[in-house]
Parts: structure tokens; sequence; C-alpha cells
């Protein structure tokens, strides 16, 4: 293996353990390796807000002075504007690093090249698409949004084994029960890795749900709750509207703007956990990256109500978790960088 790929391969390693806190910015991990092939320094982005993996990669670094003989492995190319922190591109040409490897350029329009150009002009060295794909892949959250403006959407529902979401109900009886204890903790650990989670206004009536993950503790932020309800149907009192971060898309003009919309309020990734009805309008628009979905050992019959959505192309992988079926799908035709 070509010792580039070695020292990226770490880095990307790294750029993982952001998962679920560095977002809305990207995962980005940086490794410094010394002339005679060690590592002299290496960090991760840790939680959005902190610094960069530059940042940190730098500051592991016992002797200063030798960061003028090293090459700096990063993941994605060095921001070159000012944020919540400072730009990391000025850092490298102030610490007189020569060398920088990049695996993939920023999407981001503030960045996006510029980065680059910066160092370059300052007269560092700069290679760059070295395992670009695997560094878009890693983020491929990010990569979507900012290329399509809208967030990365993965849809996710339960079902019986005959198809139905949902059983039909007596007056204040609450939703069929479809997810085990294990797979309800395995939900909200994935809830913690997204930005957003919507429901539509019939959800939100039905169930009254928190949208929290609060059976995985660890999650350093919960997502933000988004309610579609164009007829203004849901009432003050909803557990949804009490949270001050909601965000409720009341007059956009369809799915698409909606999308639109969250991406201007910051939203890059977006669980849709809503019933059929919004479930299906994701399917008809094309609008979805993702997609997984539960099904459970029991069958509804004659009970049976709101019948799942059906997905246009077969599952990547399916596994068992418990009694439940857990697959996964890949919409190779949303128009994502790369396949999830």
């Amino acid at each position: 293996m070509h010792p580039d790929h070695i020292y990226m391969r770490r880095a990307l390693r790294l750029a993982a353990l952001g998962l679920g806190h560095a977002s809305p910015n990207p995962m980005v991990g940086a490794v410094i390796v010394a002339p005679d092939g060690r590592v002299a320094g290496e960090g991760w982005h840790r939680r959005c807000g902190g610094p960069h993996a530059e940042v940190n990669a730098v500051a592991a670094v016992r002797d200063e002075a030798l960061l003028r003989e090293c090459t700096m492995y990063v993941t994605l190319e060095p921001c070159s504007h000012w944020g919540r922190t400072p730009p990391c591109a000025q850092l490298i040409i102030d610490k007189k690093i020569p060398r920088v490897i990049v695996g993939a350029t920023d999407p981001f329009h503030a960045v996006s090249g510029r980065g680059i150009a910066m160092l370059r002009d300052a007269g560092v060295e700069v290679t760059t698409g070295v395992l670009a794909d695997e560094s878009i892949r890693l983020n491929r959250r990010f990569f979507t949004a900012h290329t399509l403006r809208r967030p990365y959407i993965v849809l996710k529902w339960a079902q019986s084994a005959d198809g139905f979401m949902d059983r039909r109900r007596a007056p204040g009886e609450g939703a069929a029960r479809l997810s085990s204890p294990l797979t309800q903790l395995l939900v909200h650990r994935l809830r913690a890795c997204f930005d957003a989670i919507l429901v539509g206004s019939g959800t939100a009536l039905a169930d009254d749900p928190r949208l929290d993950c609060r059976l995985w503790p660890a999650a350093c932020t919960a997502p933000r709750p988004v309610l579609l309800d164009r007829r203004g149907r849901v009432p003050a009192t909803a557990r949804l509207l009490a949270r001050p971060d909601t965000i409720v898309l009341r007059d956009h003009q369809d799915l698409p703007d909606a999308m639109r919309r969250l991406y201007d309020c910051g939203i890059t990734s977006l669980m849709v956990e809503g019933g059929p009805q919004v479930l299906r309008s994701f399917v008809d628009a094309g609008l979805w990256d993702a997609a997984r979905v539960e099904t459970a050992p029991v069958a509804f019959g004659a009970d049976g109500a709101a019948p799942a959505p059906v997905l246009p192309v077969p599952p990547d992988a399916i596994r068992t978790t418990g009694t439940a079926r857990i697959a996964h799908y890949t919409n190779t035709g949303s128009g994502q960088p790369l396949s999830s």
C-alpha cells in the first residue's frame, strides 16, 4: 500500500470518531507525519464549534519546530474562512508546514477550493484526491447537503410482517408496538446521528411524539424536531411545539421547497419518521437517499391499517436483530455524490 494511503486511512478512522458530534460540520481527521515516517501528531473534529482536526493535530505535536519538516494528511480541504473557529489553512501557513495531502475538496461554498488555493499561494505543496471517494462516503450527508442544497434524507419506519404500520385503533388507543426494546434503543442511537427528525401533522396528532434520544444518553445533542403542518392542525399543547428548537413548516410550496428551507436553517441530515402518507410523499418525489425498514414478526391481517410504503429498489442489506428484520436501502437516483 502506498504510504500516503496508509496515513490517510488513519486520518479517516480518526474522522469517523466525530459521528454524532461534529454535525452540521463534516467529520474530519488529520495526521501529521515526520520525515522519518513516524506520526508526530493527530486529531479529529470532536464537536461542532470546537477546534478543527488540523488544530488538534498541530496541538498534539510536542516539538513545534518539527512542523517545518512534516507532512499533514487531512481528509477534507482545510477551511479558508472565519466561522466559529479561525481558518485552518492560515494555521498551516503560520506553522510553516511544507506539505499537505488532502482527501477531498470541501463542497461548502465558503471553502470549495479556496483553502487549497490559499495554501498553494503561500508556497505549501498540496496534493489532492488521495482516497477522495472514502472521504466523500464518510461525509455523504455533508456532501449531499452542500451539493444539492437540501438535507441528506433517510426514511425510517417499522412495519408488520404483512406490510402494515399500525392496526385499527379503538378511541384513545395508542399505536401498535412494532419495535422491541432493543430496536428502540438502536433507533434512538440512530437519531443521535441526525440534525433533525421530521413527522407530519397526522403522526403528531395521533401519537404526540417527543422525537428525542432519551434511550441513548450518549447523544451529544438531541436532533431538532421538524413538523409538516400546512393546515395548522397541531395544537400548541403538543410535545413537539413545547420545544423551542422545533421547526414548523406550514407555507412551503412543495416538498423540495420544504427541504431547501431546512437546508437554509442549517439542517444537513434529516430522518423522516412520519406516517405512511408523509413517507410515501418523499418516495414519490424521489427525495430520499437511504431507508431503514424494520419488519416485526407479527401480522395484523384484517386489523391492519396504514399500509407501509413500497420502495422502488431492492435492499442493500438485511440483518436480523433479535426477532426483527432490518433492511437497509439506498436510492442511487437521488443525486447524492456517492451511494451510502
